[in-house]
């Protein structure tokens, strides 16, 4: 079991992501590596779910790349990840969003969750 636990600390990336939950879209840098060349590309999309706990911990984002859904899972330390920007916060009622799969267009939007400031009472 030590061994293992070795093995996950060597793997951990160390850095800290903004805090975001399921209905957030986000925006991921994510470090990929063809051949002997590394880029980072960007993936844009809504989070529909979380899965796991402490250093295994995974998320899910879909995104629509010209009518057809696409989703990916990223391990929450994964160290390919560059950076995750938090575009805007989604108002929903569901840890899971697996409905969004059968919905498409205006259908598949999510209400955006607005903070009020201070100064405004």
């Amino acid at each position: 079991m030590d061994f293992i636990k070795l093995v996950n600390d060597e793997f951990k990336s160390g850095k800290e992501h903004p805090k975001f939950t399921v209905g957030d879209t986000i925006t991921i840098e994510y470090r990929i590596k063809e051949g002997n060349k590394e880029r980072i590309q960007k993936y844009r999309g809504t989070v529909i779910s979380f899965r796991g706990h402490g250093e295994k911990r995974r998320f899910t984002v879909r995104k629509i790349s010209g009518e057809v859904g696409v989703e990916r899972i990223f391990p929450y330390d994964s160290p390919f990840i560059e950076n995750i920007t938090v575009e805007k916060h989604g108002k929903v009622r569901r840890a899971k969003l697996y409905y969004l799969r059968d919905r498409m267009g205006r259908a598949a939007r999510i209400k955006e969750r607005r903070k009020l400031s201070a100064s405004v009472k």
